[in-house]
């Protein structure tokens, strides 16, 4: 039997549509049309302005030779010479390397963990498992670095449980917290514990949004659990991973203060010397620093931004849209 085809009406008279023609919009008129949009953006934008936009415009006195005890227009400018004193700085470059070696070992380790652990929850079918499962390992989020690193050391400390225990049977003392050459593997586990579950309540959400009726599809087709997750869950997801991964990778230089700090006197600054704690001892202690901490400021947002815009391109030759939408 043949296709039957339909096809619009004709319009009155016989005479054939004309396309629409959609006229843009002026700015007076878009203005008229969102201000209910704009009034409620002015919290926002107060906001932005207040702790963010105007902060940043003192950037500016990276390139001063700065002092708070004098008028701002008798600083005299000095160009780049901050920026050559801080890559010349004995503790910079080693601040840097640590920096790069935690935030790449915090990107490879616990950012996939972050996806496993959605995806083992997401095949879990029972409500109630699930929730306490979910509230076990999103719990440590909310704690702070102090009492993150004290549960560490009541743990693996010298007269932690675990080397009680140990001892108990004979064995040495452990100290896992003071130990300089275990360290990156003490900061993986504390990184773990506090962060792996706010990146899974992310992916959970993103997995919430898949179509089960996929999923049901493919059953029918007779694909496994591994295919159903192969060709359907991680390619549902993909566009908010690259999108995390794209943020988080802009932040690499931002590893964080509090927990190399709580741990610097047990370990030695040398392990855990990271640019957040150069700026506050070689700056923010030193008399007439702030120069050169926000030079060292300004140089990590640099980086960030180039970084961001790197990896916005990548994403954007494979096929996502990134943080933003190719023009």
């Amino acid at each position: 039997m043949a296709a039957l085809k339909t096809s619009a009406p004709p319009a009155a008279g016989g005479a054939p549509d004309r396309p629409r023609i959609v006229r843009k919009q002026t700015v007076s008129q878009r203005l008229r049309h969102d201000w209910p949009l704009l009034i409620m953006t002015l919290p926002a934008l107060a906001q932005l302005s207040v702790f963010f936009y105007w902060p940043s415009s003192w950037n500016i006195i990276a390139f001063m030779d700065y002092s708070p005890y004098r008028p701002f227009w008798e600083n005299p400018f000095v160009g780049f010479a901050w920026f050559g004193r801080l890559f010349s700085d004995p503790y910079f470059m080693p601040a840097l390397v640590n920096t790069l070696q935690f935030a790449l070992a915090q990107l490879a380790l616990v950012f996939p963990l972050s996806i496993f652990l959605a995806l083992v929850m997401h095949s879990v079918i029972s409500t109630r498992v699930r929730s306490v499962f979910q509230s076990i390992v999103y719990l440590p989020y909310f704690f702070s670095w102090v009492l993150v690193v004290t549960v560490f050391i009541q743990m693996l400390g010298a007269d932690g449980l675990v080397s009680n225990w140990m001892l108990g049977f004979g064995g040495d003392r452990l100290n896992v917290t003071a130990d300089p050459d275990s360290f990156m593997f003490l900061a993986w586990m504390q990184w773990t514990w506090k962060d792996a579950g706010w990146g899974m309540i992310i992916f959970l959400a993103a997995l919430s949004s898949i179509n089960p009726s996929l999923y049901e599809a493919a059953a029918v087709d007779g694909a496994s659990r591994w295919r159903r997750m192969w060709h359907i869950t991680l390619p549902g997801i993909r566009p908010v991973i690259v999108l995390l991964l794209i943020l988080q990778i802009g932040t690499i230089l931002t590893v964080g203060f509090e927990q190399y700090q709580l741990q610097r006197e047990a370990v030695g600054y040398q392990t855990t010397e990271v640019l957040d704690t150069f700026v506050y001892y070689r700056t923010i202690l030193s008399s007439n620093g702030e120069s050169l901490g926000t030079a060292a400021g300004l140089f990590k947002g640099i980086i960030g931004l180039l970084l961001v815009l790197a990896a916005n391109h990548i994403a954007h030759r494979l096929g996502e849209q990134g943080i933003y939408q190719k023009s």
